[in-house]
C-alpha cells in the first residue's frame, strides 16, 4: 500500500511539473494509461477524470455579457479566446472548443451559467468569468465541481480572499487600479475636490471606495459619494445634485453604458468644466461612439497594452482578419482573453492521459492544481505566475484619455 501511494504521488508530481508549459512549445504525447485501461490518477484524483472518446470535444467555458449595453467586453474577450483555440486547440487529434455563455455580467446570470457548465461533463475549465459580480456567484459552483477558473478581467480584490482553490486571474486587481487613479487625479491633474459615483456593483462600488480612500489620504476632499441605478438613461437629478457640491472631477466606478450617459449629461447639469475619470469598464470604442464630442478629455485606467512582439503582431493581424476590428478597440482585455484560454489549454495538455482504449482522460483535481501553480507563463499580455490565492498579475494600470475622438496614452 505504501509503495502504491508513493507511485501515485510521484505520478501526480511529475504531471504538475509540466503544468506551466506554454502552448507555443511542442506538445508531448499524453502518458499511457495503467495496465487495466483506466489511468491510475483517475482512481485517486479528488474529482475523478473527464473522459473523452475519439471524436469528442474538450470544452473551455466562458461566462460574459454577450448582449446588452456592456456586450462589447464579452464579445471582445471571447473573440480573443477563439483565436487561442485556433492556435493551440488540438491534442493528438482531440479538439478544444470555446463555449461563451451570456451571463449578463450579473450574479444571477453568473450562477446560471456556472450551473450549466458544471453539469456538462465535456467542460474542463473556465476562462472567466469576465465580470466580478458574476464571478463571485459562480465560484462556489465551480469549487464543488472541481472546475478551474482563470479570469481575464474580474478585478474585485475580495475574489481571492474567499479561500477558493479554483479561482485565478491574470488581471490586476482594483486594489492596484483604484489608488493609482486617485494619485493621478491628485498629483497629475491637480484635483482637490472630487465627486465619486458608482453603479452599485461589486466592481464599481469597490473601485470607487478605493479611489475615495486614497484621495482622502492624499489630502483631497471628497464632496459626495453616491450610487446610481444601473440601466437608467437619465441621471440629471443625481448630476445636478453633484454639481451643487462644486467638484473639480467626477470619478465613476462602473461600465460603459452608464458611464456614457453620465458624460453626455454632465454639460446640461452644471458639470461642463468638470473632469470625467472612469475605469477599465468605461474604456473602448463603444464609449467613444456613445459620447462623441462629449467624451473629449475623459480619462480611464486600463490594463497595460502589451509590448510589441512577433506573437502580438501575429495575433493582432489574425484578430483583425477574423473579426474586422482592431485588437484592444472594444475592450482592453482582448489579449487577456487569448492568454487565459491558451494557458488553460496548456494546463489540460500537461495533465491529460491517453487510455489504452483510445480515450483521453483529464484528471480534474490535477488540472485545478496545474492552473493554480502556473509559473512564468509567457503570454502576449504578460508573464504570469500565480500565487497561493490565485493572483497571477502584479502589473500597474495604464492611464488613457480621449483626444480627438480616440483613446490615447495620458501624459
Amino acid at each position: 500500500m505504501k509503495a502504491t501511494k508513493l507511485i501515485v504521488f510521484l505520478l501526480v508530481a511529475a504531471l504538475l511539473v509540466t503544468a506551466c508549459q506554454n502552448p507555443a512549445a511542442p506538445t508531448a504525447a499524453p502518458a499511457e494509461a495503467a495496465a487495466d485501461g483506466v489511468p491510475e490518477i483517475c482512481k485517486t484524483d479528488a474529482f475523478g477524470c473527464a473522459v473523452f472518446k475519439p471524436g469528442d470535444v474538450l470544452k473551455i467555458g466562458m461566462g460574459a455579457p454577450m448582449t446588452g449595453g456592456d456586450a462589447s467586453y464579452g464579445i471582445d474577450i471571447s473573440q480573443g479566446a477563439k483565436v487561442a483555440v485556433q492556435d493551440f486547440g488540438d491534442l493528438n487529434g482531440f479538439k478544444f472548443e470555446l463555449v461563451a455563455e451570456d451571463d449578463g455580467g450579473t450574479a444571477e446570470g453568473g450562477a446560471a451559467v456556472a450551473n450549466k457548465f458544471a453539469s456538462d461533463p465535456a467542460v474542463v475549465a473556465i476562462a472567466g468569468h469576465v465580470y466580478s459580480g458574476a464571478t463571485s456567484a459562480a465560484m462556489p459552483i465551480y469549487e464543488k465541481a472541481g472546475l478551474p477558473m482563470l479570469s481575464p478581467s474580474a478585478s474585485l480584490p475580495a475574489l481571492t480572499t474567499m479561500g477558493s482553490s479554483v479561482f485565478n486571474r491574470i488581471v490586476f486587481t482594483d486594489a492596484r487600479q483604484g489608488p493609482p487613479a486617485a494619485e493621478y487625479l491628485f498629483n497629475k491633474l491637480g484635483i482637490r475636490k472630487l465627486a465619486a459615483l458608482h453603479d452599485g456593483s461589486d466592481y464599481g462600488k469597490g473601485l470607487a471606495e478605493a479611489v475615495v480612500a486614497r484621495f482622502t489620504e492624499l489630502g483631497g476632499e471628497v464632496v459626495v459619494t453616491e450610487a446610481i441605478t444601473k440601466g437608467e438613461t437619465d441621471y440629471t437629478p443625481v448630476l445636478s445634485a453633484v454639481a451643487s457640491k462644486g467638484p473639480e472631477a467626477v470619478y465613476f466606478g462602473g461600465y460603459t453604458a452608464e458611464g456614457a450617459v453620465i458624460v453626455n449629461q454632465m454639460k446640461q447639469t452644471g458639470l461642463e468644466n468638470v473632469v470625467f475619470f472612469g475605469d477599465d469598464g468605461t474604456y473602448g470604442a463603444d464609449f467613444l461612439s456613445r459620447t462623441g464630442a462629449n467624451g473629449e478629455g475623459a480619462f480611464a485606467t486600463i490594463a497595460p497594452i502589451p509590448a510589441d512582439s512577433p506573437e502580438k503582431t501575429a495575433f493582432d493581424a489574425k484578430y483583425l482578419e477574423l473579426f474586422g476590428k482592431e485588437a484592444g478597440s472594444l475592450s482592453p482585455y482582448t489579449w487577456n482573453g487569448y492568454d487565459c484560454t491558451a494557458a488553460l489549454i496548456s494546463a489540460v495538455k500537461s495533465v491529460a492521459v491517453l487510455g489504452d482504449d483510445g480515450s483521453l482522460y483529464v484528471p480534474r483535481g490535477a488540472l485545478v492544481t496545474a492552473v493554480r501553480t502556473l509559473t512564468e507563463y509567457k503570454g502576449i499580455s504578460g508573464t504570469y505566475s500565480c500565487d497561493a490565492t490565485g493572483e497571477c498579475n502584479t502589473l500597474p494600470p495604464m492611464f488613457v484619455v480621449v483626444k480627438d475622438g480616440a483613446w490615447v496614452p495620458a501624459p
